[in-house]
């Protein structure tokens, strides 16, 4: 890991990125994607997460999170640790027609790392940023909500059901979020927001 990705403080907010191991595209299969939204909110309502921000992609997460108790990189080993069980639980269990493939992929990259013996899942490291102002916070969290639409997925951010986009513009979204406000991280909510008809 990078010597700029490491998690200082962790009690601050920071911007998040798990990878995929070899940018597979897992995340094209509704299951998975569900494994992480279910985890997303087994981890606020137990684990202290905090969640401000969040867009699932075909072979990465983003998300803008803090930890109540001040144990970010325990959280996030623990978020990514349990999704990855899941997700090869099910790439072994249920219909998928590139099984051997993938599996394959995900064996091959334990040779490079001793952490794990049979599959590695997620890529090491978390591309960790830490929200240090307002105008950081806002450009993370656009930066997440537009992911969709760079990506050519939808037009609209908030038309992309597994992104936090919705809450932003007032609709319920998949997990209770935080929406950005001033409580945590001094961040108050910009007049641009009054604007996000592009959400």
């Amino acid at each position: 890991m990078k010597e700029g990705y490491i998690i200082r403080d962790q009690s601050k907010a920071h911007f998040i990125t798990a990878t995929v191991v070899d940018w597979i595209d897992v995340f094209t299969r509704k299951a998975y994607r569900d494994v992480v939204i279910d985890c997303f909110k087994y981890c606020i309502k137990n684990k202290g997460m905090i969640l401000y921000g969040y867009v699932i992609m075909s072979n990465h997460v983003h998300m803008v999170v803090q930890s109540e108790k001040g144990e970010l990189s325990d959280l996030i080993r623990d978020f990514k640790k349990y999704t990855a069980r899941m997700i090869l639980e099910k790439i072994q269990s249920e219909p998928e027609s590139r099984r051997e493939w993938m599996l394959e992929h995900f064996k091959k990259a334990t040779e490079t790392h001793g952490r794990n013996k049979n599959y590695q899942f997620w890529q090491y490291g978390n591309h960790a940023e830490e929200i240090y102002s307002s105008g950081f916070m806002w450009s993370k969290l656009d930066y997440i909500h537009f992911n969709p639409v760079q990506a050519g997925i939808v037009e609209k951010a908030s038309h992309y059901l597994y992104s936090s986009a919705r809450d932003y513009v007032g609709n319920e979204g998949m997990v209770d979020i935080e929406l950005m406000d001033s409580k945590v991280v001094n961040v108050l909510k910009p007049s641009s927001m009054n604007n996000y008809d592009k959400y």
